[in-house]
């Protein structure tokens, strides 16, 4: 077999990256090597010609995560021509939405990645990544009456508890009282 042109690698590379960023939001970040490239429809052995290690694959899967995100609110803000809050208001209701709940591999990388980078070690990438990801959506939640960590807790909390409830009409009331109380907020 030949070798693989430069090209190729990295477009292999960025494939091994963006399905190793939606199947941990989806599966958890103990996802096998294996299990991963053949999601990608690579060879378990190509994976060490493009990562040092697994841990080295999630601190960039987890940054490639955090950039969606952000060009997701970039977006947003487009679409409403610069107005914040109807950008926010637009945000909440998708992101406590039953499409968000039910879609983790392409959601919010906060709620999805949470319980997996709480059991990193403090110093890897990918838990530095993370906290500057959840500072970066709170200061895109904030305005001048409040803070965007409370805004963001309240997303947060309210989506992973519809998740954990998914299949009991109290994943929808979850998702329903998380909108309001944002709404209401402000």
């Amino acid at each position: 077999m030949g070798r693989v042109s430069q090209a190729q690698a990295e477009e292999n590379r960025r494939r091994v990256v963006d399905t190793a960023s939606r199947l941990f939001r989806e599966q958890g970040m103990q996802v096998s090597v294996a299990d991963l490239m053949k999601a990608a429809g690579l060879t378990h052995g190509a994976f060490y010609k493009q990562f040092a290690s697994k841990e080295a694959l999630v601190d960039e899967a987890t940054a490639h995560a955090f950039a969606e995100l952000a060009r997701r609110h970039s977006a947003g803000l487009e679409r409403h021509h610069g107005q914040r809050a109807a950008a926010r208001q637009a945000l909440i209701d998708t992101y406590l939405s039953v499409e968000h709940r039910d879609a983790p591999a392409d959601g919010c990388p906060v709620a999805a990645l949470a319980t997996d980078i709480a059991r990193e070690g403090g110093g890897s990438e990918a838990r530095h990544v993370y906290a500057e990801g959840v500072a970066d959506f709170a200061d895109l939640l904030a305005d001048d009456d409040q803070d965007g960590i409370v805004r963001l807790c309240t997303l947060f909390g309210a989506l992973v508890l519809s998740r954990a409830t998914k299949g009991s009409p109290l994943s929808e009331e979850i998702l329903a009282a998380g909108r309001a109380a944002l709404t209401e907020a402000g």
